[in-house]
């Protein structure tokens, strides 16, 4: 499935234009101000999945698969009123254009292989002119791309999807791509843990692929850099995991299994069925969900790197591999589930989707517990150590179907699903944007103290958010923070900004 872009830095007061008395002063800004301010459609489904800002041109890159793989350059210098300028062709490269990334004035482009198992490309053009400077090669399906906040390093999460029927199973890879060394790349593989894929199972992490091939089952979804561009962090949303990499030795040196959320707890009540007629949150006894974050950045807090999460979900459907069964299909062992036959039904748990590669847990053809896609949560995570600090346990869904938003038919599948998010500094406030995709919003938290995330608001935005952008003061047009929210299923791109 596609990714968003997501260029995180964290940002200190910027300073503006504005002068009184030759002594420049900052615009004030209220983070519960922020309101929708423009937008622009770009096209219909397919178009508008990613977004990036240059402030050199003051253009905004948009990726648009709608018709022809392409890139749309948007005359950003009003946000208010963005203009559609021209379009930068790719058909010469490749497939689908996945993420784009912008860093002093070059626009980097992930671009995968008409064949999506060959090697895809990283294309870097010039934000001025929309020149060519350079053609990558890197691993196959790069899927979400990111500049190093220093500007010497691009970074590729290389999913290595397989074909429909498995025979062609590529590694999945991160490229890291040294610009300042004529963009040498270097292709990082997770081989090196498979001596230890045993103990990492036991710990949540997911290897299930035909084969049963370590390096090859490993699937990079997202990148975040650390603020010294030394450390990179990779979610691996199939294998429901994060990889920790050393950006200056290329190595994964850490691999941090995420284990699975109890939605028995009062804390974590959900709504698990499309067809009980009404938005409901309880208990679900053995029920279970698997983190599998899309979406990933780093907040740096004294000495620990935060690492800020949106656990999607995510199923492997292939010809040859299908995971998802809903739990009316399968058997449940009548020990663990003695009410068996009414929590196969429709209203109860029939309609949830589970993955049936976990769960027999005494390997007796029945199913003992019972593992959902996705954790319908943001969650935090410790970057050196991969514990959890926080999870939003069932706050995004509750939110949302407070503010009426809810869609009650995607509660057999990942709810509200949280897909993107970002970070960036509001006056006097850190605040996390998540874009949740199935409800067409994006949840504000400050996150000023972040162990501790308070909820502020929901933005409506357009159908199926998945690019969410911030923009910082000192890089915006108009002095003011901006959230830029790309949504593919309808191609429009809204924008936000303080009052």
């Amino acid at each position: 499935m596609r990714t968003l872009l997501l260029f995180v830095t964290i940002h200190v007061l910027i300073f503006t234009s504005c002068k009184k008395n030759d002594v420049v002063v900052p615009i004030s800004e209220d983070a519960m101000s922020i309101s929708e301010t423009g937008s622009i459609d770009i096209g219909d489904l397919g178009a508008a999945e990613i977004s990036t800002f240059d402030p050199q041109t003051k253009r905004l890159f948009v990726v648009n698969n709608s018709t022809v793989n392409k890139i749309d350059v948007v005359d950003f210098s009003n946000p208010s009123k963005p203009v559609l300028i021209t379009s930068i062709q790719l058909a010469a490269y490749g497939g689908f254009v996945n993420s784009l990334a912008v860093s002093n004035g070059k626009l980097a482009a992930a671009i995968e292989a008409i064949d999506k198992q060959a090697a895809g490309k990283v294309v870097v053009f010039n934000t001025s002119d929309y020149s060519e400077v350079k053609v990558i090669p890197v691993g196959s399906l790069p899927d979400m791309i990111t500049y190093s906040p220093d500007g010497k390093y691009i970074l590729t999460a290389n999913e290595g999807e397989p074909g429909a029927d498995y025979t062609n199973d590529p590694l999945g890879t991160v490229s890291i791509i040294s610009v300042n060394e004529n963009y040498t790349v270097v292709n990082v593989d997770f081989s090196s843990f498979a001596s230890s894929q045993a103990t990492l199972q036991a710990e949540g992490l997911r290897v299930f692929g035909i084969g049963n091939n370590f390096a090859k089952d490993m699937e990079p979804e997202y990148v975040t850099v650390s603020s010294d561009s030394k450390t990179a962090w990779v979610t691996l949303q199939e294998n429901n995991a994060i990889a920790k990499l050393d950006i200056i030795t290329k190595k994964v040196t850490s691999l941090f299994p995420l284990g699975f959320k109890n939605y028995n707890l009062d804390d974590n009540k959900m709504d698990l069925s499309d067809k009980d007629n009404i938005i409901s949150f309880a208990n679900k006894s053995n029920v279970k969900g698997m983190f599998q974050p899309d979406a990933i950045a780093v907040y740096p807090s004294g000495n620990v790197p935060l690492l800020f999460t949106a656990n999607e979900g995510d199923a492997r459907e292939y010809t040859a591999l299908t995971e998802a069964k809903r739990i009316k299909d399968i058997t449940l062992d009548p020990l663990v589930f003695p009410n068996a036959a009414t929590l196969r039904t429709d209203a109860q748990l029939g309609r949830l989707n589970i993955t049936t590669t976990k769960g027999d847990t005494d390997g007796d053809g029945d199913f003992d517990e019972l593992y959902s896609f996705g954790a319908r949560s943001f969650s935090i995570w410790n970057g050196n150590t991969g514990r959890m600090e926080y999870d939003s346990k069932n706050e995004l869904d509750i939110r949302a179907a407070a503010e009426g938003i809810y869609d009650d038919g995607r509660s057999d599948d990942k709810g509200a699903e949280p897909e993107g998010l970002a970070i960036g500094k509001v006056g006097s406030r850190t605040v996390l944007f998540v874009g949740m995709e199935r409800v067409d919003g994006v949840a504000l938290y400050d996150i000023t103290n972040p162990y501790i995330p308070l909820f502020m608001k929901v933005l409506k935005c357009g159908d199926a958010p998945e690019g969410v952008l911030f923009i910082p003061q000192n890089e915006s047009p108009t002095g003011r923070s901006l959230l830029v929210v790309s949504s593919e299923n309808d191609g429009v791109v809204k924008v936000y900004t303080t009052k």
